[in-house]
């Protein structure tokens, strides 16, 4: 573990002290119970917050029209700063009591479509009783749009309590018997190949600016990872570019797209935001008033909640894989699904209009900056809620370009691809029944919610059960791709034979880091916690909660320091 009380960096043992000289390129250089010096957890924790800023503002802006608020930039900076107050809140929690992965928590696209709906529905309703021809979604007043949130928290909240129930019956880890690499493969590389749509539209405004950042983000990664830059003093040296790729990378596009800007090749950024939003501001629990309940809502939140969990599990395997620790445990995934839920609730009483999930982009900058500590991404949630409070600083970061954002998740979502495809790498390959369900599976992702999208933009009606909500969770079902690829996986890998061999499930929970002996489990609680949850039998009994004895004895046994007679 680094020491975070010496100034003096040595590259060799400093930044990865269980790296070796001349060590393989992809190993870590923080593992996830490493403490970086704390300004490089500064710098790194915020990449983080730089890396899910584009996702995490994009839901507000896509509720905006619905809401009634696209030309009420006060409104809509206050839905940006709760979303990203909430996103910290959560991410702590998650890291602290959850799955304890360095995983960033934020906003979802699934819960858009059902949000969409929700609003619609209220629009008509205010069309009835005020009997105009003037659709509310435009210019309507606060207590309009305040009004149609309300409905989307009170939804959000009860679908939520579905979730934390999911977790705390164990239901997640006990699906994970059935659950192995050929399963994962296809789900996690969905999570990446899914997006593909949304980091095309975003690169389009202009795929020069893109293609740059995408060639910043491969050549500081990759081409220039072994370039150090000394410290003031001369004396130590950082590799710069290995920790911070991605930061570097949008800040250069974003000084080179000023410039272009400024030449009048690109349009020019919107900034009235800067001089409109507030100083400073704290989100509070019920900000928009008291939320509302409707059954049809509820019925279409909990279709959202089923996907985002879905995603999440692929999720949890791609960040271990790429912090090189054991496949998570099931009390960790049902923990991780169980905080989620609390996560949601707590995103209905503040307000966002969304829920919250695992980000596959911070997952994906993991793998680039080969950084895994738990500790930055903490120190990014403390980020994410410092700059939710002091809104001009937030706004400031509203007016990144379109094009740089964009660039950048290309190069996320296909190291989340890859990572999803190397959990094959136990599997035998050379057997056409694993060919057979992972190429189906990923096809079937692909193809499907591409169809569905097709024949709605020709007007066509796909799904008609005369129950418009029922509808609405099909359709919902149906449009994403990391559910199509792992049902379809998760059924053909139990049905169709093959041995464990075969499957790839004989190594598939062993650990994969080299760490040291004596390395405390990543998936326990912190220690004053862990401790006193050991003492009562009854909690240790929950699916939620490790057993800080089995759990050690688990791991030395994979690590080979376990003799027979302790076992």
């Amino acid at each position: 573990m680094s020491d975070t009380s010496s100034t003096h960096i040595d590259v060799n043992e400093e930044l990865n002290p269980k790296t070796e000289v001349g060590d393989d390129k992809n190993k870590l250089l923080y593992g996830i119970e490493d403490r970086p010096p704390w300004y490089i957890c500064m710098i790194l924790g915020f990449q983080h917050y730089l890396t899910m800023f584009g996702s995490t503002v994009a839901i507000p802006l896509i509720l905006a029209g619905g809401l009634g608020v696209a030309d009420n930039p006060v409104a809509l900076g206050k839905l940006i700063s709760t979303i990203f107050f909430v996103s910290g809140i959560v991410t702590l929690l998650q890291t602290s009591i959850g799955n304890r992965l360095p995983i960033i928590q934020g906003g979802t696209f699934a819960f858009l479509a059902p949000a969409l709906a929700i609003l619609s529905e209220a629009d008509d309703v205010m069309l009835t009783s005020n009997s105009t021809t003037v659709s509310p979604s435009v210019n309507t007043t606060d207590t309009d749009w305040q009004d149609k949130m309300v409905l989307l928290q009170g939804s959000i909240m009860v679908a939520s309590v579905g979730q934390i129930l999911i977790g705390l019956t164990g239901l997640p880890g006990l699906l994970m018997a059935y659950i192995g690499p050929i399963t994962i493969a296809p789900t996690v590389a969905m999570v990446g190949l899914g997006l593909w749509k949304a980091a095309a539209e975003t690169a389009s405004q202009s795929w020069l600016v893109a293609i740059m950042t995408m060639a910043l983000i491969i050549i500081f990664s990759q081409y220039l990872s072994n370039v150090t830059i000394p410290l003031p003093g001369g004396k130590e040296a950082i590799p710069i570019f290995k920790l911070f790729p991605v930061f570097l990378a949008i800040v250069t596009s974003w000084i080179i797209c000023a410039i272009l800007q400024a030449v009048g090749y690109l349009p020019p950024t919107d900034t009235t935001v800067l001089t409109e939003s507030p100083w400073f501001r704290v989100p509070y629990p019920c900000q928009w008033g008291a939320p509302k309940v409707t059954l049809p809502a509820i019925l279409g939140m909990l279709g959202a909640v089923v996907s985002s969990m879905i995603e999440s599990i692929g999720d949890y395997y791609a960040c271990a894989r790429l912090c090189k620790i054991s496949s998570p445990p099931k009390h960790a995934i049902n923990r991780g699904i169980l905080v989620e839920g609390i996560g949601c609730l707590i995103s209905g009483m503040f307000g966002t209009g969304n829920g919250t999930t695992s980000y596959s982009e911070n997952v994906g900058a993991i793998g680039i900056t080969r950084v895994g500590s738990r500790i930055v991404i903490q120190v990014g949630a403390a980020i994410m809620m410092t700059l939710a409070v002091i809104g001009k600083f937030g706004a400031v970061f509203t007016t990144i370009p379109g094009p740089v954002i964009g660039g950048m998740f290309f190069v996320m979502f296909g190291m989340i691809t890859a990572v999803g495809l190397s959990s094959l790498k136990n599997v035998d390959l050379d057997s056409t029944r694993n060919l057979l369900i992972v190429g189906f599976a990923l096809f079937i992702g692909l193809a499907i919610p591409g169809w569905i999208e097709a024949e709605t933009l020709k007007g066509n009606q796909i799904i008609s059960t005369g129950v418009r909500e029922l509808d609405q969770i099909i359709l919902i079902f149906l449009k994403t791709s990391m559910f199509l690829s792992m049902s379809t996986a998760f059924f053909l890998d139990n049905t169709i034979p093959g041995t464990k061999e075969e499957r790839g499930l004989i190594d598939c929970d062993q650990f994969t880091s080299s760490s040291s002996e004596g390395t405390r489990d990543p998936y326990l609680f912190p220690n004053f916690i862990q401790s006193r949850l050991d003492k009562c039998k009854f909690l240790r009994r929950l699916p939620i909660f490790p057993n800080s004895s089995m759990s050690l004895m688990k791991y030395d046994e994979e690590m080979g320091d376990v003799t027979d007679d302790q076992l």
